[in-house]
């Protein structure tokens, strides 16, 4: 029998969730913003825009190769204080990048975001799981996610305003600012946590669950990337005028937090429909796209569309990881955040060679291909992705 408190999100927990959205705000600003700020960076450090863009690839390197390895080497530590570290990393690489006299020290202040970065994704994943119980942990996942879908929409926006009206520094200098605050927020608002013991990192479920959860995410991630990365040139062709380029990216940042939040509708109860349903609504949007040919307000619609399949996406890859229960939750998170990194990565590369090779359709096509192999394996790996909850044990 499902007592209501076994549906319900306490006032504390969600106090501690609250705190998560914030500070993964920073993170995803953290993350993204140098897309913003590379003719600056450029210019101010007499470096091809092609080089500074390693600025994004190089992080997402490193989280992909770190994610697990220091996950397991911080299993045993308290996880509130970790987790405040990792904010606090945030913070330190922004005021490094802010003050940097050369691009190599610019480099380093990045590195340091990514080393956070790494850990920072493992440890809330997790933690926002902890906070509440089992039958609502997507809806809290969904909810501490939403600081992403906030980073995309304000804090990427915001930061690279502050850098046109000021200069690169300065914005900087106030998304360090911003991390002192988020870390002194999550102090005071988030419940501790213990470490984790050997018999919570220990194997519980086959792994192959937590690694057909994980292949599933990096396909995802990757079809998404293939052509996301190279939308601005998806929007030209159809005649958006350059101008309206940030506004459109404003637009898709909104629809993906809907996705996000019809994610937080369906996770905990059909998770495999929710989950097949944002898959194929994003391959068929993009399949949309070659059909559309020229048409504007067509192809914003259609991409429009496509990052609301999108934005519903990770909040179920994260769930699906956690709830496979093949390793502890921080272990479980890492894996999560080390393949959609790698299928960002990869996703981004793959993309970029179609793309100089072929053109835009062919990126059309690598993409829809990419989510609807996705959308198999959901089906295929019905142990890794239950049709419902109570599947799942």
């Amino acid at each position: 029998m499902v007592r209501p408190e076994d549906e319900r999100i306490g006032f504390g927990a969600a106090l501690g969730l609250g705190a998560l959205v914030l500070a993964t705000f920073v993170a995803v600003t953290t993350e993204i913003v140098p897309v913003g700020l590379l003719p600056q960076l450029s210019r101010a450090f007499s470096v091809p825009e092609a080089v500074t863009g390693l600025l994004v690839t190089v992080y997402a390197a490193l989280v992909a190769v770190l994610a697990v390895p220091l996950t397991r080497l911080t299993t045993r530590l308290p996880r509130k204080p970790l987790l405040l570290a990792t904010i606090a990393l945030y913070s330190v690489g922004n005021l490094v990048i802010a003050v940097a006299p050369t691009f190599a020290v610019l480099c380093v202040g990045r590195a340091v975001g990514g080393v956070a970065h790494a850990l920072f994704f493992s440890l809330s994943s997790a933690y926002a799981s902890s906070l509440v119980p089992r039958r609502v942990q997507g809806r809290a996942l969904a909810i501490a996610a939403s600081g992403a879908s906030i980073g995309y929409v304000l804090g990427v926006p915001l930061v690279t305003s502050i850098g046109a009206a000021l200069d690169w520094r300065a914005a900087f200098a106030a998304l360090a600012i911003g991390g002192v605050l988020a870390g002194l927020v999550t102090a005071g608002a988030l419940p501790p946590a213990g470490a984790e013991d050997a018999a919570a990192a220990a194997t519980r479920a086959p792994r192959s669950r937590l690694g057909g959860a994980a292949v599933v995410n990096a396909v995802a991630f990757f079809g998404h990337y293939a052509l996301y990365t190279y939308v601005s040139a998806v929007l030209l062709r159809a005649a958006v005028p350059e101008g309206a380029i940030g506004a459109a990216l404003f637009l898709f940042g909104a629809t993906g937090v809907v996705g996000l939040w019809l994610a937080g509708l369906v996770i905990d109860r059909r998770p495999r429909a929710g989950f097949v349903g944002a898959l194929v609504l994003a391959a068929v949007c993009v399949v949309a796209l070659l059909a559309l040919g020229g048409s504007t307000a067509g192809t914003v619609a259609a991409v429009s569309a496509w990052v609301v399949g999108f934005g519903a996406i990770p909040v179920f890859c994260t769930a699906a990881c956690l709830r496979a229960r093949s390793a502890s939750p921080d272990v479980s998170a890492a894996v999560n955040n080390a393949a959609s990194n790698v299928g960002i990565g990869l996703g981004a590369a793959a993309g970029g060679l179609v793309f100089a090779v072929a053109g835009v359709p062919a990126v059309v096509v690598l993409a829809a291909a990419a989510f609807a192999i996705a959308a198999v394996l959901v089906l295929v790996l019905r142990r890794s992705f239950p049709a419902r909850l109570q599947d799942a044990g």
